[in-house]
């Protein structure tokens, strides 16, 4: 029986080996032109080199062990190719990897000239074939073809004898074919390096490169304004948001755009802008990007829309050309179905009158760019011209997207890094841009973040660097700090207002989310210094902010979070919402008095200033949501989003109390420039009072200063003052620079959800 038992099983066990598959081929990646890398799935697997071939016929020289794979040394092979790798019966394709490193170029790329001839060059190592097209215009049907030329680096070239000024030229490149690769020869495309482009009103934004002269541009004297992070009062808006409203005064046929936002004599716009007296802005993308998402519940190469029903970008967070300014936002600009949009290329001259305005008036001009991804649905050049040089892939060469946006830019790879260097420091030259906020910057690699900085400080030392800290998964914010970076402090954002507006508010509200306490409170007001458990090495890395793009925007979340206004609610009385409640009145301003008097830059998203709502409005679309608060208002191109300016004369008192607090912290420097040291916390009254003096031992002020928090939902609070007649400068009611309440001694009564800054000179 145990004899009869063993053999059974000696043949189950031979039968079992017989129907094993072979050990499958995790990766096969072409390491330098004479190394291939092999990783199966089973670690345990150990092949001879016979047991490969590369196809076509590449002789392999050797196979050796080497971290985790097995390295074949071959005779040469030819990225412009597409190999595969038999093992037994099992067949891979070959992708390119470190390889594509090896290649790199010094030479401008683009279209440049002198003064005899115009000269197009494009960066694409793969590619087999790429022919230059020149077109009359932006409608011509036919252009004149030209073959280019490659170096030994990657670059194609194509020398014309003369200029093209005002005409436009398109790229078709040929590659390797397999089901891998993008290349499509019969896709035009336009200049990854393009300082305008004429775009079609579709999804594909299908375009052509404009090739324009902008060396002239008068600037006037212009200049960086050259601020000091810690001074920053940044104002985060949207180019068409500031005027589109028809409350902006602006004309109609110049709302939302370059030239409107300028204007003069008007409500809105950047006058109001000036108006606040913050000193910096921070647009939205302004790169020419992907304005049309895929038509909605139709199905459009392979996919089907069913989360927008508007079929816009309205944000800007899909970039398509890194060089060139948003067409849609010059004088004249439509959204008009098929139309051609920056065929002109008045855009450049525009946004440039842009900055140059808004430095006249005091205001720095901070950019906020997309490089870790790309757009997401378009004929995008990046794509068509290399998928496996510019994106970050998977082992079976599908995009990764931990973005969120179907595809992660690999910022690694040489000639990607160079092109963003080349973006950054293309804006700080060409159009005198202040700085920049990075999206999603813990995507970027950190060789390319150090890169950025040394290329940007060689133009201006006080250029403005800022990093939205997390993506893919990451959160670096103390990292970025440590490599002389600020970045947008969440922990601030969260631990004064909340993190959700149903059930997560925090400080300001009386309450506390999470693991936020007082001393992480005053943490933040000291500048959330990673000396005591926070994040920077020093305050003016923290960008301080309570709402932003992002999210509800600040004045819906306290209508939510005080519980007068419900998160999934239909608000019909749109005058009532716009309004303030008392109870909304007090957050709104005890938030924006802690925002002005911490430590570290500071940001307010638009409309902040006046409790902006962004109740969703009808529009010719199936929106299931209309009437609700938005918390994702990135596809809404329509005034859900444009800033409505008389909201801003209902709620005056809470604008002048902004206002009031943006004057007080540019007079006294020390409410943006105290180290921790010189902050002393006093003994408070409540468990959610708060105060602290500066002194004039302290600043530079030669006053004495006294800030006193009450949180409390209920409950007043009565602080001991320190030593001394103290006057006020800012109460429940107003904020200021000038005084409305003297003679405070010994102590003193701060109602319920309010604060106070006291001076004694």
């Amino acid at each position: 029986m145990i004899k009869t038992l063993s053999c059974i099983l000696i043949l189950s066990g031979m039968l079992t080996c017989q129907n094993v598959e072979r050990p499958m081929i995790r990766s096969a990646k072409i390491n330098s032109l004479t190394i291939v890398d092999v990783q199966f799935h089973d670690i345990a697997v150990k092949p001879h080199k016979k047991d490969f071939e590369i196809i076509p016929g590449t002789r392999i020289h050797r196979l050796e062990a080497k971290d985790g794979m097995w390295r074949l040394h071959t005779d040469a092979l030819d990225v412009t190719q597409t190999y595969h790798i038999r093992y037994h019966d099992v067949k891979k394709e070959l992708q390119p990897d470190q390889v594509l490193d090896m290649f790199y170029s010094n030479k401008p790329l683009g279209c440049s000239w002198n003064e005899d001839n115009t000269i197009f060059r494009l960066f694409a190592p793969r590619a087999q074939k790429v022919w230059l097209l020149l077109y009359a215009s932006a409608e011509a049907e036919k252009g004149v073809a030209h073959e280019m030329l490659r170096d030994s680096d990657g670059v194609w070239e194509c020398l014309l004898p003369g200029h093209y000024f005002n005409q436009f030229y398109n790229y078709r490149v040929q590659g390797p074919q397999s089901p891998t690769e993008a290349f499509d020869p019969e896709i035009l495309i336009c200049d990854p390096y393009s300082h305008a482009v004429a775009t079609r009103n579709e999804y594909q934004h299908r375009g052509r490169t404009l090739i324009i002269d902008h060396s002239g541009y008068d600037w006037e004297g212009d200049r960086p304004l050259g601020y000091s992070m810690e001074d920053l009062i940044i104002y985060e808006c949207h180019v068409r948001d500031l005027t589109a409203h028809p409350s902006s005064g602006v004309a109609a046929e110049l709302a939302g755009s370059y030239p409107g936002l300028v204007q003069t004599g008007n409500p809105g716009g950047l006058e109001y802008v000036k108006a606040l007296g913050v000193n910096a802005v921070e647009f939205l993308p302004i790169h020419e990007f992907g304005n049309i998402e895929l038509p909605y519940n139709v199905p459009a190469d392979g996919i089907v829309n069913t989360w927008n029903p508007y079929s816009r970008n309205h944000w800007g967070y899909m970039t398509s050309y890194f060089f060139a300014p948003e067409s849609y936002y010059a004088g004249g600009g439509t959204m008009q179905p098929g139309a051609l949009s920056g065929a002109h290329g008045r855009q450049i001259q525009e946004f440039k009158d842009v900055v140059k305005a808004f430095h006249r008036a005091g205001i720095a001009v901070i950019l906020d760019v997309v490089y870790n991804h790309v757009s997401q649905y378009d004929q995008n050049c990046f794509k068509l011209i290399d998928k496996k040089y510019y994106f970050r892939l998977d082992d079976d060469q599908n995009y990764i997207a931990t973005s969120g946006c179907g595809n992660d830019f690999m910022t690694e790879r040489a000639m990607a890094r160079r092109l963003i260097l080349d973006s950054v420091t293309f804006w700080m030259r060409e159009y005198h841009i202040d700085g920049f906020r990075f999206d999603l910057a813990a995507m970027i690699d950190w060789e390319t973040v150090d890169a950025i900085a040394r290329e940007a400080r060689k133009i201006n030392p006080d250029v403005i660097l800022i990093a939205e800290p997390w993506g893919g998964g990451k959160y670096t914010p103390a990292k970025f700090s440590k490599h002389d970076w600020a970045a947008w402090n969440d922990q601030f954002r969260n631990g004064i207002k909340g993190q959700n507006p149903a059930d997560g508010q925090s400080f300001i509200f009386g309450k506390w989310w999470g693991d936020h306490n007082m001393e992480k409170i005053k943490n933040y007001i000291c500048g959330t210094l990673s000396a005591d458990g926070g994040l920077f090495q020093k305050s003016s890395h923290a960008v301080n902010y309570l709402g932003s793009h992002d999210d509800h925007c600040l004045g819906d979340f306290i209508r939510i979070g005080c519980g007068e206004v419900g998160l999934d609610e239909v608000v019909t009385d749109v005058e009532k919402n716009a309004g303030l409640t008392p109870r909304q009145m007090q957050i709104n301003k005890l938030g924006a008095l802690i925002l002005f008097t911490s430590q570290g830059a500071v940001m307010m998203e638009e409309g902040n200033e006046f409790a902006r709502s962004k109740r969703i409005v009808e529009a010719d679309v199936p929106d299931p949501h209309v009437g609700r608060l938005d918390h994702n208002s990135y596809n809404k191109d329509n005034e859900t989003n444009y800033l409505n300016y008389r909201h801003a004369e209902w709620n005056k008192e809470l604008v002048d109390y902004y206002k009031g607090l943006i004057a007080l912290r540019k007079k006294y420097t020390a409410f943006r420039r105290s180290p921790k040291s010189c902050i002393k916390f006093l003994q408070s009254p409540n468990a959610f009072a708060l105060s602290y003096i500066i002194d004039r031992n302290h600043n530079h002020d030669g006053v004495d200063l006294l800030v006193l928090l009450n949180a409390h939902a209920e409950e007043s609070a009565t602080f001991e003052l320190p030593e001394g007649t103290w006057s006020a400068l800012v109460d429940d009611e107003k904020a200021g620079t000038e005084i409305i309440k003297v003679g405070m001694e010994k102590t003193i009564w701060v109602p319920a959800a309010s604060g106070m800054v006291l001076i004694k000179k």
